[in-house]
């Protein structure tokens, strides 16, 4: 008789976590695709904003060719996928926790219609970025339309149709996520190191950092002298705020480790 396969812990969606990088708006590049007559250098906009949907923004130099060619233009497009980088809150050896692309056409907006667009991103972001003034004066807001979707993360590999993306609503916990692993790291080394004992046992004499959070749970970095190690700890149920939160992690600090029987399960859960 076969032994029953361990349950897989449950985990946000590859919708929301492609969603949740984005609305984290880490560094992004632009690249061309083949055959376009404009640099095949990767580009970093001078700001970028994913609106509802799947739109995204796209600011660069107005003179730089990948806008040139589109300033002013709506009918004018290019194909190109955005890479953006999910980066660790905290100062890690190896920074980067996942890659989002989003690939599709990127088309020029009419002068009024881009300081609109300008405009409300301002109205809609906490902390309106001040060269979204310069939009029309050396800058120019492009359009970005997905048609391919694909989050690369330690959960693995994923492709969504932009409607699937676009539908996606981000963590709950994805804004507080950054301010709440800095406090973990430099005010709380005592519950780090509680948690760090429900690690597999040949992983907790490496440096135990905190990594990444979301409603379902935490996730561990464990930097050894040959590898790091992505570890997570899954609440016991969904969190939507910090007080659940909080309920969760005194949970955590307090409950045993129980081994999986699953060789590879200690390194994804």
């Amino acid at each position: 008789m076969s032994e029953p396969v361990p349950r897989r812990p449950p985990t946000p969606t590859p919708a929301e976590r492609a969603r949740s990088v984005a609305a984290r708006g880490g560094p992004a590049h632009l690249l061309p695709a083949l055959g376009h007559d404009v640099t095949s250098e990767r580009t970093t906009p001078e700001l970028w904003h994913l609106h509802a949907g799947d739109d995204v923004s796209v600011v660069l130099p107005t003179d730089h060719p990948l806008a040139a060619g589109l300033h002013g233009e709506a009918s004018a497009e290019l194909a190109v996928t955005m890479e953006i980088t999910d980066e660790a809150p905290v100062p890690l050896r190896q920074p980067v926790r996942g890659l989002l692309w989003l690939t599709g056409w990127l088309r020029g907006l009419d002068p009024q219609t881009a300081r609109a667009k300008a405009v409300s991103i301002a109205e809609h972001t906490a902390e309106p970025d001040p060269r979204l003034l310069d939009v029309g004066h050396g800058l120019t807001l492009l359009r970005l339309t997905p048609a391919s979707v694909v989050v690369a993360d330690s959960e693995g590999t994923h492709s969504l149709s932009p409607i699937t993306f676009g539908a996606a609503a981000p963590d709950p916990l994805y804004d507080y996520e950054g301010r709440w692993l800095r406090h973990l790291e430099h005010h709380h080394a005592d519950v780090v190191l509680r948690l760090s004992r429900l690690l597999p046992p040949e992983l907790r004499d490496g440096r135990v950092r905190p990594l990444g959070l979301d409603r379902w749970g935490l996730r561990l970095r464990v930097e050894t002298s040959g590898d790091d190690h992505d570890v997570r700890l899954s609440f016991s149920r969904s969190v939507d705020n910090p007080p659940q939160l909080a309920v969760e992690l005194r949970k955590l600090a307090g409950c045993p480790f129980r081994p999986q029987s699953d060789a590879n399960a200690d390194e994804r859960y």
